[in-house]
């Protein structure tokens, strides 16, 4: 139980590192992500980012399971 938490805690901590680099991707503004903005109110829906997101996670996963 100890090694997955201890995984996720590196993780975090490179994708922390990383942030300045992965914060210019087009990451959340890509075709298909969905908003929408009125006057008082704005609803965003990343529908395309969140597949790509589950797929690259997804991958990841199944890589480094076997």
């Amino acid at each position: 139980m100890s090694r997955p938490l201890i995984v996720i805690g590196i993780v975090i901590v490179v994708i922390g590192l990383l942030w300045p680099w992965l914060s210019k991707l087009p990451l959340g503004h890509l075709p298909g992500d969905i908003v929408i903005k009125r006057d008082n109110f704005a609803f965003y829906f990343p529908i395309t980012t969140m597949i790509l997101l589950s797929a690259v996670i997804s991958g990841l996963v199944w890589l480094f399971h076997r």
